[in-house]
């Protein structure tokens, strides 16, 4: 019996190396200088990149719901031809690869948006906005008597682009002031870059998500303030599983026939995520994080982009190598969320709350096991 506890122990802790830097508050990528202009780097373009995606998601959703064919959806409000020439030409933001990771959070659920978006108290407010925006279109009224839930779903998209757009507001605010930090000399470690994010994450916890639109000069509120949804609860966890956890397969590198077995038949064993995903496919035809690595590379800042030149490769596999750095930076953020929902002071001396604190790590880490965890440690 106790050769069969040891056995237990050792196979449910194969990083304990890891829950012993976190007992002591340190990150989950190691702390030395290059670590540290990587992801302080990557973050800096990364946050070039969000403030870019959650003025879009906004715009989405406040200017172009309801809207069934919305061509300039990604101009916010600023048509040209000069402009529709570049949209063509994909010398753009990839706003897809924002609607991707919207679509990741709405599909794999969880947090009080989701549950808030099958009560009865949106449908109602979905349908007031519903009969204000087609009261002088009987035919879309009696499209929308014979498929009640056709506008009421494109209502709770608008309501998670919304969701989303707030949620990376704040990180890109974030991620920007982080490297203002390093440029100032305030930011010189791996640990420091963590409480940055963590007490970012900690002080807009309670930022209120709300979700409103005008018709004709006239406000109706789809989410209300009193319905109590919160930045931290609401759209940051939600992110975190659907987005760095579960992700979806992308074509090409997994069969979706069904008698392939390939794609795992209960979402919460999904870890296609961005803490899993192998860097070496980016630039390949139907891998979304393609998009967002050829977002970023544009705002490198140049002591980060340097470094990829002097590489074996130089610039020639520049999107794997961003990819590689944003893993890492992930990672931080990750340690962030992990240190910011402890249960108890990460200095307790109360042995029952110590033990809490180690059976709450231990949990994040069976879920890390497959990672890339390792890999970044090398």
């Amino acid at each position: 019996m106790a050769m069969i506890t040891i056995k237990k122990k050792a196979t449910h802790n194969p990083l304990a190396e890891y829950i012993e830097r976190l007992q002591k508050g340190d990150a989950l990528l190691p702390d030395n200088p290059e670590n540290v202009l990587e992801v302080v780097g990557i973050l800096k373009s990364y946050g070039v990149v969000l403030d870019a995606y959650s003025k879009n998601l906004n715009y989405i959703a406040e200017h172009q719901f309801l809207i069934f064919f919305p061509f300039f959806k990604y101009f916010n409000g600023e048509v040209s031809f000069q402009k529709l020439l570049r949209h063509l030409w994909h010398n753009r933001i990839n706003f897809e690869y924002a609607e991707y990771c919207m679509k990741a959070m709405m599909w794999h659920g969880g947090g009080g948006l989701d549950a808030y978006l099958d009560t009865e108290e949106f449908q109602e407010r979905a349908q007031a906005v519903i009969n204000a925006k087609f009261k002088n279109n009987p035919l879309i009224l009696g499209i929308n008597q014979l498929f009640p839930d056709f506008l009421t779903e494109n209502l709770r998209v608008s309501a998670y682009y919304t969701g989303l757009g707030q949620f990376w507001r704040v990180m890109a605010d974030m991620f920007l002031n982080l490297s203002d930090r390093y440029d100032r000399g305030e930011i010189t470690s791996i640990p420091q870059v963590v409480e940055h994010i963590k007490a970012g994450l900690v002080a807009n916890a309670s930022n209120p998500i709300t979700y409103a639109v005008k018709i004709r000069g006239e406000v109706y509120e789809i989410i209300p303030k009193s319905v109590g949804l919160t930045f931290l609860a609401d759209t940051a966890i939600p992110y975190v599983e659907a987005v760095f956890f579960r992700g979806t397969p992308f074509h090409g590198t997994v069969s979706y026939n069904a008698q392939g077995y390939q794609i795992p038949p209960d979402q919460t064993r999904f870890q296609y995520g961005a803490l899993y995903a192998d860097p070496l496919p980016i630039g390949g035809a139907g891998i979304p994080p393609t998009l967002l690595m050829q977002d970023m590379r544009h705002y490198l800042p140049e002591y980060l982009h340097e470094i990829y030149r002097r590489s074996l490769r130089g610039e020639d596999d520049l999107r794997v190598q961003i990819c590689m750095s944003f893993q890492k930076s992930m990672f931080c953020v990750t340690t962030a969320t992990i240190l910011g929902l402890m249960p108890y002071p990460l200095d307790t001396k109360d042995p029952n709350e110590e033990k809490g604190n180690r059976v709450y790590l231990e949990k994040w880490m069976s879920r890390l096991e497959t990672s890339r965890l390792l890999d970044v440690n090398k």
